[in-house]
């Protein structure tokens, strides 16, 4: 009779610490952007901030929701990129109303359907990010249903879906490096960042993942270190320009 009880509770902490690690995965995922929305919301200032980080999100995503329907893999990961998708979008909202009261001099409006490519992800109007990526959604999905059963396509998808997603910090380390400095990124998105992928490439060992999952999540790692040093190496130039927005 001990044995029994002692196997059902084994099997009711396994799986309270299974339900809590997909929590933690799906909350975990958007959490680092918290931070970094209250600050572009308090301070009006998208400047900052890379839209491209947003842009790479929703690519690696959407590959992976795509991925989900060639090779199945666990439900939160899946729930997680939905969460993601729509946290990226209001991201984009939040700067792109931002960008248009801080224009002094209105300028001419750019959208997704001019096609321009100087302007590319640049655009003055939220509904043409919406547009471009239900297109890429489309398309995607269109070229997934007819190569659904040709395997090294469906690995290609995982694959560019898991690196797409582990270049993250890129957008955001060219922005650093372009101003010289770190002012208007979130340091907490960051530090949040590194936890998050930590723990998430541990989950994906520990879980068994498809190994693009693990390998990607580690260079994701990385590159927040990266980051990181950034923060380090402009901090007086940060600093600098924190006391000129102020008007110290």
């Amino acid at each position: 009779m001990d044995w029994i009880i002692s196997d059902e509770l084994g099997l009711t902490v396994g799986h309270l610490v299974g339900w809590g690690a997909a929590t933690a995965m799906i909350v975990g995922g958007v959490a680092p952007y918290i931070p970094q929305y209250r600050q572009i919301k308090r301070t009006q200032d998208a400047e900052g901030f890379s839209l491209y980080v947003c842009l790479t999100l929703l690519i690696a995503n959407t590959l992976r929701i795509l991925f989900w329907f060639g090779k199945r893999y666990e439900i939160p990961l899946l729930i997680q990129s939905i969460v993601m998708n729509a946290t990226m979008f209001a991201m984009i909202h939040l700067c792109v109303n931002v960008r248009k009261k801080n224009q002094i001099i209105r300028a001419r409006e750019r959208i997704f359907t001019d096609m321009d490519r100087k302007y590319f992800w640049a655009w003055t109007d939220f509904q043409s990010y919406v547009d471009c990526m239900l297109v890429f959604s489309v398309f995607g999905a269109a070229i997934t249903y007819l190569l659904i059963e040709f395997s090294p396509f469906v690995e290609l998808i995982g694959f560019l879906a898991v690196f797409t997603e582990a270049m993250l910090g890129a957008p955001q380390i060219v922005k650093n490096l372009g101003n010289k400095s770190t002012e208007g990124m979130s340091l907490s998105m960051v530090i949040m960042w590194t936890c998050g992928d930590l723990f998430k490439t541990a989950y994906f060992v520990i879980r068994e993942a498809p190994a693009q999952f693990w390998v990607c999540g580690s260079l994701q790692v990385l590159l927040d270190i990266i980051i990181l040093i950034q923060v380090w190496l402009y901090r007086q130039n940060t600093a600098a320009a924190r006391r000129v927005r102020r008007g110290d």
